[in-house]
């Protein structure tokens, strides 16, 4: 039995990778809370934070699907490593000039964008290596695995951020720069290749591009979900904006902000802890319609404008998003072929992503001019929206089953495209 067939958890390269990840993802989502904390500490002004939590998602819209053409024709191994170094760089820039009192709301923005884009080339590249190190069947419990490490960094990390930042400023950049020296060690340490060997590709960028377009627009159930996913990820993003603005102006700290954002990652862990035995229950079309409505659990706000409430309504919509994400991208990952992997993940999470920087900005400029109450009333309305065409969709309604990936195998990646 070779490695690549063995339980995940006796797989070492898939640990590695986790492990070193899980490491890293802790320090960069330290930031996640740090930064608006900064922003607010430094301006006062939830626009500015928003504008900031704009500056690091934009990328996403900018780079994803140039990130999977790079991906697909240059060594993953090695962008990911280039990605790790610019990302420490960029990060230690803040610490030092929180250190000698020289931060501008400029500089932070810059960062801010820059570790962002660094993020997106290796989350795609990433995505490469996790297929590679992984039998095709298994790719949807590894994605579950995934969710779970993310769910484990949502829970450690925001109150680490918060309670690093109430300490001293510059501590949560601090973390999240040595962090990345975990990262590095891991990859260095994973024997399997990151792709199959391959010949050098020599066609027009315009025409790979094209390529990887046209082989999710052909299928209408990820593109569908691609889509839907776009203005899910508008409110998640607005609302985790809201949660740190609402708190802060109830009187809250740094690090009890974190500990409830923190309870968000406990019923994420809790999802992708329940998402393997869930995978056996329900169908795609399920999870995909289940986890919409149950998104609109953040109207409990709206009725009563408590921090708390706003708390209680994301922890359902927290608890079901990861068995969505471990479905839709472990078919997804396996079903694409490895020459376009890069390319189909990276154009099917661009479209995805691309609402990200609209959630913390619209939730900046709302937050600016109307009430918390009516901010939170304008996602529900949207989020209402995306639930009814859910649920009406005909690709969804045929939307695809795990049992086809029965039938797939993954070829083992040559020595020779080691990298």
């Amino acid at each position: 039995m070779s490695e690549r067939d063995l339980p995940l958890r006796k797989n070492r390269d898939f640990v590695l990778l986790q492990v070193g990840q899980t490491l890293s993802a802790i320090g960069s989502e330290s930031t996640g809370i740090a930064y608006p904390l900064l922003v607010l500490a430094v301006t006062h002004s939830p626009v500015e934070a928003g504008i900031v939590g704009f500056a690091r998602v934009l990328p996403w819209g900018i780079f994803g699907v140039f990130a999977g053409v790079a991906v697909d024709r240059f060594k993953r191994r090695r962008m990911m490593i280039v990605s790790d170094i610019v990302r420490a760089g960029a990060v230690t820039s803040l610490v030092v000039a929180i250190s000698i009192h020289r931060l501008t709301f400029a500089q932070i923005a810059i960062v801010a964008f820059v570790e962002g884009t660094m993020y997106v080339f290796f989350n795609v590249a990433e995505i490469g290596a996790l297929r590679s190190v992984v039998p095709a069947r298994q790719l949807p419990a590894a994605a579950a695995g995934e969710q779970a490490r993310y769910s484990t960094v949502g829970i450690v990390a925001p109150p680490l951020g918060g309670s690093l930042f109430g300490l001293a400023r510059a501590l949560p950049f601090l973390v999240d720069a040595v962090s990345y020296l975990f990262s590095l060690g891991s990859l260095l340490a994973i024997r399997t290749p990151f792709q199959e060997e391959r010949s050098r590709e020599q066609t027009p960028l315009r025409t790979q591009l094209a390529e990887g377009f046209r082989w999710l627009w052909g299928h209408r159930f990820l593109r569908t979900c691609a889509v839907l996913f776009t203005w899910v990820n508008v409110v998640f993003e607005g609302t985790f904006l809201v949660l740190i603005v609402v708190g802060r102006r109830q009187g809250l700290s740094g690090g009890e902000i974190g500990a409830l954002i923190a309870a968000i990652g406990f019923a994420s862990l809790a999802g992708s802890l329940a998402s393997p035995r869930l995978q056996k229950r329900l169908s795609m079309r399920q999870f995909v319609v289940g986890s919409a409505w149950l998104q609109l659990c953040i109207v409990a706000f709206v009725l009563r404008p408590s921090i708390y409430l706003l708390l209680a309504g994301t922890l359902p919509a927290a608890f079901s998003v990861p068995s969505v994400n471990a479905v839709i991208i472990g078919y997804r990952v396996a079903v694409v072929p490895d020459r376009l992997t890069g390319r189909v993940n990276s154009v099917a999470r661009t479209i995805a992503l691309c609402g990200m920087p609209l959630g913390p900005l619209s939730a900046g400029l709302l937050l600016g001019s109307l009430s918390a109450r009516t901010t939170v009333a304008v996602y529900a309305a949207l989020l209402l929206a995306l639930c009814v065409f859910a649920t009406l969709s005909r690709s969804i309604r045929n939307a695809p089953s795990l049992d086809e990936l029965d039938s797939l195998s993954t070829p083992e990646a040559s020595p020779a495209a080691i990298g």
